[in-house]
């Protein structure tokens, strides 16, 4: 996922996208699914619904998505050509989906063009995110749905306790704040949508959770590497949050708490489906 660009009074603010695309991010965005990740979404989708995936990022949900439309579409949106042209590559097998670089804050699209308007962990990233839901509100059609999730990293528990994954968390929040984001994007959202002019919102929490051997390798070996390889590694040092040094212990509690027996982690995320 790449972060768009809001205008404000003519300045235009340099966005910068904590996470980045290293591998060990998309690691993470090409494991996610329509099941794990839009599952308060499925139920409600018509077969030949015309979908737009707001920062799609390599497109895995995208094409997910397309499975439960088959009569209709669905476009992914991103502000990384790069990653849309690896998203138009990967998934160049599903015929109704289609991927394009794309503005939240200036979507190319006409008023009511989709019957469905899907983001899953863009939010969170952004300046203004009721400027953007504004924008996702205007290309929805008469009766269309929003579909957002957003996860609160303020809401993350894991477990043995870890003194440096805390430092973590502190250093995460600092970095996201330094980018103009608000980390704890979920406990936001409800209001987020209601300021851009939705009602009749139905909210929900659903959460990815990392109990079993191959889960807790997975997930702290991905976040292992993102602390050191990723942008946040790079921003932590550049904003003078953090150290190399430091951020390679933090590195390393991951990698030790990914062999506990009793390891657990749990993300939290808020779900909103909304109207206009």
């Amino acid at each position: 996922m790449s972060v768009a660009r809001p205008t404000y009074c003519g300045v235009m603010p340099t966005p910068r996208y904590t996470h980045g695309h290293h591998e060990s991010v998309l690691r993470s965005h090409q494991w996610r699914t329509a099941a794990n990740s839009a599952g308060f979404l499925l139920a409600d989708l018509g077969t030949g619904d015309r979908v737009l995936d707001v920062g799609c990022g390599p497109g895995n949900i995208t094409a997910d998505l397309a499975q439960y439309v088959p009569d209709g579409s669905v476009v992914g949106i991103d502000l990384s050509e790069e990653i849309i042209a690896r998203a138009t590559s990967d998934h160049a097998a599903t015929p109704n989906v289609s991927f394009r670089v794309g503005d939240v804050y200036g979507l190319d699209a006409p008023d009511g063009s989709y019957d469905v308007v899907y983001a899953h962990q863009v939010l969170q990233h952004l300046h203004d995110p009721v400027a953007a839901l504004r924008e996702m509100r205007r290309v929805l059609a008469p009766g269309g749905l929003l579909a957002v999730r957003e996860a609160d990293f303020g809401g993350f528990f894991w477990h043995p306790a870890t003194p440096a994954l805390d430092e973590w968390m502190e250093l995460y929040h600092r970095v996201t704040a330094h980018n103009g984001a608000q980390a704890d994007g979920g406990r936001h959202l409800p209001q987020w949508v209601r300021g851009a002019g939705f009602t009749d919102l139905a909210v929900t929490a659903t959460s990815w959770t990392f109990e079993t051997a191959e889960d807790r390798s997975w997930w702290g070996g991905l976040w292992a590497d993102r602390v050191v390889l990723s942008e946040f590694a790079r921003q932590a040092v550049e904003y003078s949050l953090s150290t190399p040094e430091e951020l390679e212990t933090i590195a390393a509690a991951f990698r030790s708490w990914a062999t506990s027996e009793d390891g657990l982690f749990v993300v939290p995320s808020i779900e909103v489906l909304a109207r206009p």
